[in-house]
């Protein structure tokens, strides 16, 4: 008796307050609410969650779990796909449908552990430029960002036996960058940006490869550019290794990913500004998506 009775308090409760919930929303739309935890079925904080809506494949909501483990988004009606995921676990996904007025009850979205994959055998493993991508992201001061990539480079990977001993080097032809607009690549070749002709490369070593769990590593190493250089980490995510490409070699793929601060390399936008020359930001996203192929006498050259 006691327990029914508070089993319809609570239902009562949970009705109540998702009816309150509901008289909040905006004028036309619905709200999503889900409640994600982690393989011991405790609620998991700063779990990340991707609204993405079916028709279109935009982004509608991104953000994180709060401490308990819970997640709201106020969306227009039509059907997303909700995924969350978190370091070391697998992601997972659901499809929700949203009503104009109706705030639908918590869904609870377990992740489980991800599945460890091997790690690249110990030796050296080449860059693919035909598959590998140096890009970056600079917001332009007053206007939209600004995304370019750099066409010409070299590099590769010397996995040890020990991970951790592991090396990377890359060198880029600062002249090889491109934004797709011939007077800013110019302009960014000169002596104001990249200063090619008296710093024609950019070289970045790795020191050293610091594990997070699941597939996450930071490799920390050395960045030289414009003539100065700087210790940097970037956050790397492990892809796996798989055969195939032009002879079915073995290859390996990681994504890098770091923030620059320009002023760091002696690159002063602020004198710039001063100079009335319009100019991307202090800050610079870089990004390294790279594949690499196992050096052996039969690995095949990838064309130019």
């Amino acid at each position: 008796m006691g327990i029914g009775l508070l089993r319809r308090r609570r239902s009562r409760s949970a009705s109540a307050g998702a009816s309150g919930f509901a008289a909040s929303l905006p004028a036309g739309a619905g709200a999503y609410r889900c409640e994600v935890v982690d393989p011991m079925g405790q609620p998991m904080g700063g779990a990340e969650i991707t609204v993405t809506a079916l028709d279109s494949h935009r982004v509608i909501a991104r953000g994180t779990t709060d401490p308990y483990g819970l997640f709201v988004a106020t969306l227009p009606p039509g059907s997303y796909s909700v995924m969350a995921t978190a370091e070391g676990l697998t992601p997972a996904r659901k499809n929700v449908d949203i009503t104009a007025g109706v705030a639908l009850p918590p869904e609870r979205i377990a992740l489980l552990p991800a599945r460890q994959l091997e790690l690249p055998s110990p030796g050296t493993w080449l860059f693919d430029p035909p598959h590998t991508a140096i890009r970056f992201i600079a917001k332009h001061v007053g206007m939209a960002h600004v995304h370019g990539r750099f066409t010409r480079f070299d590099g590769g990977i010397r996995i040890a036996p020990d991970m951790a001993d592991s090396q990377v080097s890359v060198r880029i032809d600062a002249s090889s960058i491109n934004t797709g607009n011939k007077t800013r690549d110019n302009h960014l070749r000169s002596a104001d940006f990249l200063d090619v002709e008296r710093y024609p490369y950019i070289d970045f070593t790795s020191t050293r490869f610091v594990y997070h769990g699941g597939q996450k590593w930071t490799l920390h190493g050395t960045l030289t550019m414009h003539g100065t250089s700087r210790s940097v980490g970037l956050d790397t995510t492990y892809l796996g290794t798989v055969n195939g490409g032009y002879g079915q070699e073995l290859r390996c793929a990681a994504l890098a990913k770091t923030e620059l601060h320009r002023e760091d390399f002696t690159l002063n936008w602020r004198s710039m500004l001063a100079r009335g020359i319009a100019v991307v930001g202090p800050t610079v996203q870089l990004e390294l998506d790279v594949q690499a192929m196992y050096r052996t006498p039969d690995t095949p050259t990838p064309p130019e």
